[in-house]
């Protein structure tokens, strides 16, 4: 008889011990153990049954995100872990601290090409930050510490963790000691010192700010530092949420569709500090808004993996340090230096760009947005998938809190609404509104039965052109009126919606919304809206005319 829990109780308990209050999962018979270890604690764990394991490891990455602790996801093997490698490629991208627990084969079968067998260090290595087996299950603390710790050291990011199924029956070793308390890096003195010398030459000088492992003090402490020498503020790709966006430093974000006139003022600029953004492909627009020598006299970077830095950009100076303690370091920088001109027409050219556009059609998303932001509380979530229907919110919402922002970096379509769906079950007295696609929303829509069935009241606003609009943009860009395969054939959303006991509209006129979104506001369940669009206003300031005319 074993002396100890088997390993399934063990890696609850260390669930537990490490403040784990919610499990999303499709379950699954090669993980029963734990589940049924689960049973035991569901006063203090909250375990969430998804129609989908796409769904499941996307409100996983949510989670993450939006509480900046690691969100744990449950599936089964094979099939089940494939389908939720979409939330641990969308946890990597976006260095979301994520735990994917998947079910597998017996450890005396693999090898054999069991039923649903799959190595997960080859299938999830290039995936996550960690891939491995409970191989030993008398080290299942140990493990699953190192788990945690690996999620949240450096930068954050997804773990992966296969469970043999007959593993989880064995003696699991000693319980857990304590929690894991992350170990963060301070900002090397030296680099401090460069970042001084270098403001006080500079004649106009950026910040742009990143990443995550962010704390609301170090932002707060930032905040004041950039208002007090009026330096202007960048934010990096669906990171707009970093800063209140009233801020009177913050001049825009970087991304897809950004300001021309901030991409000029970029190129402009004699020094940029980034903090915690990594500089991939979306904020330097394909790569090409640096060069080398550019970022190799005018670049100070600093981020909390040695790995990004030097990896694209060579800076004239870098810095190993997790962002919080960073920015704190940062803003106790004096001196009564100051850009105000530098700050104001770079605000300006904000302002211009994110007030709402004329558009000739019966729904102008830019009004519509607006109005979302007018009556939203600044507490208000909002979230969304990919898609050309993004870049209409992206541009004009104004985000006025810290973690209000759920958008995959990774570009990935149907993260919307399970992450709107994870929102409203940590924080039930919130707004939470998915805008998505048409595209986008049915590749998770069936996780509507679950915001019914847990009470996640999330309000949704489905985007709806008949196409998958980023790809139509393209395509009539590169080869005019040749569409293929981007059409869609969409059912009534309004029926579909109600069909799972959610509450429901039709809107196809712009003047309808506000009286819609109210009443979905006010319906005390799962409410969606379902607007219907004109393909042919493709993105904002463009349309499919123009570009088979070549002119967009």
């Amino acid at each position: 008889m074993s002396a100890n829990p088997n390993a399934a109780r063990r890696l609850v308990e260390a669930l537990v011990a490490n403040g784990v209050d919610h499990v999303f999962c499709v379950p699954g018979e090669s993980y029963l153990a734990v589940l049924d270890a689960l049973a035991d604690v569901e006063d203090r764990v909250r375990v969430v049954a998804c129609r989908h394991e796409a769904g499941a490891a996307n409100m996983a990455e949510a989670y993450g995100k939006l509480t900046g602790r690691p969100g744990i996801c449950m599936v089964t093997r094979g099939p089940g872990a494939t389908h939720a490698s979409v939330g641990v490629h969308t946890a990597h991208q976006d260095s979301t601290p994520m735990i994917l627990f998947v079910g597998q084969v017996a450890a005396a079968d693999k090898g054999r090409g069991a039923f649903q067998e799959v190595d997960y260090h080859a299938a999830f290595g290039p995936l996550s930050k960690w891939a491995a087996e409970l191989d030993e299950p008398g080290r299942t603390a140990e493990i699953v510490g190192r788990a945690f710790a690996t999620a949240t050291q450096g930068r954050q990011g997804p773990v992966v963790l296969a469970l043999p199924e007959d593993k989880l029956h064995e003696d699991g070793g000693p319980a857990p000691v304590r929690p894991v308390a992350p170990a963060r890096a301070g900002l090397d003195p030296a680099v401090l010192e460069t970042i001084e010398q270098r403001l006080k030459e500079a004649e106009a000088p950026l910040v742009v700010l990143g990443g995550s492992g962010w704390t609301r003090p170090a932002l707060a402490a930032l905040s004041d530092w950039l208002k007090a020498h009026d330096l202007p503020m960048v934010l990096s790709f669906r990171r707009k949420d970093l800063i209140d966006n009233d801020h009177p430093c913050y001049v825009g974000d970087l991304g897809l569709g950004p300001n021309p006139k901030l991409v000029e003022r970029v190129k402009s600029a004699d020094l940029i500090l980034a903090i915690g953004a990594r500089l991939g492909e979306n904020p330097t627009q394909g790569y090409s808004l640096l060069t080398p020598e550019f970022t190799a006299q005018r670049l100070i970077h600093i981020h909390p993996g040695p790995e990004e830095l030097g990896r694209v950009w060579p800076a004239s100076a870098a810095g190993v340090a997790d962002v919080s303690p960073a920015a704190l370091a940062v803003a106790s920088i004096g001196g009564d230096r100051k850009w105000t001109a530098w700050r104001e027409a770079a605000r300006a050219d904000y302002e211009a760009f994110t007030a709402p556009i004329d558009v000739p059609a019966a729904v102008n998303l830019s009004e519509v947005v607006a109005h979302m932001a007018e009556v939203l509380p600044k507490d208000a979530i909002i979230c969304n998938g990919a898609g050309n229907f993004a870049a209409w919110l992206h541009r004009f919402i104004r985000h006025r809190s810290f973690r209000t922002q759920l958008a995959p970096t990774s570009g990935a379509m149907g993260y919307g609404f399970p992450a709107a769906i994870a929102a409203k079950l940590v924080h039930p007295e919130r707004d939470v509104v998915c805008f998505a696609g048409d595209g986008d929303f049915m590749m998770t829509s069936q996780e509507l039965a679950t915001a019914v069935q847990y009470g996640a009241n999330v309000i949704t606003v489905v985007v709806d052109n008949g196409t998958y609009g980023t790809i139509r943009m393209h395509q009539e860009r590169e080869y005019p009126g040749r569409v293929i395969a981007t059409d869609l054939q969409n059912p009534d959303f309004a029926a579909y919606a109600r069909s799972f006991g959610a509450w429901a509209e039709t809107v196809d006129r712009g003047e309808d919304f506000p009286a819609a979104f109210a009443a979905a506001r006010a319906a005390g369940k799962p409410a969606l809206i379902h607007l219907k669009t004109d393909p042919e206003q493709i993105a904002p300031g463009r349309t499919i005319t123009q570009l088979r005319g070549g002119r967009a």
